[in-house]
């Protein structure tokens, strides 16, 4: 039932339904101010840390952030989704997985897409702040994490909803399309990114992680075959890619999540639309707009993003389990 079958996306320009000049605009040329946060150090029951950025407004209501592939809390579109729930009276957590947000953790760990043990983490501390209604918003990466955390945690009532933005649901058709023609480019600024805490983690724990491997990374296959499944428990690649792919998770979600995938999006594979599942599912919200790239969604005559107004609507349908508002979702 939840398969929005007509967003209300409308691209700003032609230029803007190019997906690359969309995706690229979004992530190198807007710029929005870094909120004032307070940053607080979580220590994580494993002896490791992540760090929470946060302001406070609303006591009773709260945010939660989550960034994506090698981004951090104070990315660009992280940014602009801060300050526009923070207008609209939220409090706002965002936090940065190990490794992001400018300081190295202190295990051989580092981060990927089902880390939802340390988003259960954020998630407590915020808890723990005595907030009343927690929302979640997710962009790429962290929108499996969020998707993942959804479907494999027993989830507090105090968490109301969630949104999910240029989400990759199937990870092997992903790291398959980012191969391809134009993509590369994306994902060589990836693997130089990734490289260069590899060799950070190399240096640390020589007998963990080998330092002659990582020169020889050309794509999420060398990284996620020789360092993220063996530093995180997965028998392979394909056992990670597997496992970590929310398609497999989202039968399993009784939270309502709003998933928004523009159909143009460089980062996503033929299995990231996951329409099926949304049409048998009474919680998980599909909406699949034409143009968008990947966590861009420009308008026209807005500082701010379509997916941001967007995820606010769709928390406030949710509101004292409004079912009328929520009907009206449905396309």
């Amino acid at each position: 039932m939840p398969l929005i079958e007509q967003s209300e996306y409308n691209s700003p320009s032609i230029i803007h339904r190019n997906r690359h000049i969309s995706t690229i605009y979004a992530a190198l040329i807007k710029k929005f101010e870094v909120p004032n946060y307070t940053r607080e150090k979580q220590e994580l029951n494993d002896g490791d840390f992540i760090n929470i950025d946060y302001l406070i407004n609303d006591p009773k209501k709260a945010v939660i952030l989550c960034h994506g592939l090698e981004g951090d809390s104070r990315r660009t579109y992280n940014n602009s989704c801060a300050a526009y729930f923070q207008e609209k009276g939220f409090s706002v957590f965002a936090w940065n997985n190990r490794t992001c947000g400018g300081e190295m953790n202190r295990l051989p760990r580092l981060y990927h897409h089902g880390a939802v043990d340390d988003l259960d983490e954020v998630v407590q501390f915020v808890l723990k702040k005595g907030f009343e209604d927690i929302y979640l918003i997710g962009y790429s990466m962290g929108g499996v994490q969020l998707l993942n955390y959804l479907g494999w945690t027993k989830i507090d009532k105090r968490i109301k909803a969630a949104v999910s933005i240029s989400v990759p649901t199937h990870i092997a058709t992903s790291a398959e399309v980012l191969k391809q023609g134009f993509n590369r480019v994306y994902l060589k600024n990836f693997t130089i990114d990734i490289k260069k805490k590899l060799k950070y983690k190399a240096a640390q724990f020589p007998d963990f992680i080998n330092r002659d491997q990582i020169d020889k990374i050309t794509s999420f296959d060398e990284v996620d075959q020789y360092f993220t499944a063996p530093l995180h428990g997965f028998a392979s690649k394909d056992d990670y890619y597997h496992r970590v792919s929310p398609e497999f998770s989202l039968k399993d979600i009784t939270t309502p999540v709003l998933i928004i995938n523009s159909l143009d999006d460089p980062f996503l594979g033929e299995r990231c639309y996951p329409r099926t599942i949304a049409k048998d599912s009474a919680f998980v919200y599909l909406e699949t707009p034409k143009y968008g790239g990947h966590c861009a969604f420009p308008l026209r005559d807005s500082m701010y993003s379509y997916a941001e107004k967007r995820a606010f609507e769709f928390f406030e349908s949710f509101k004292a389990n409004d079912t009328l508002n929520i009907g009206k979702l449905v396309g």
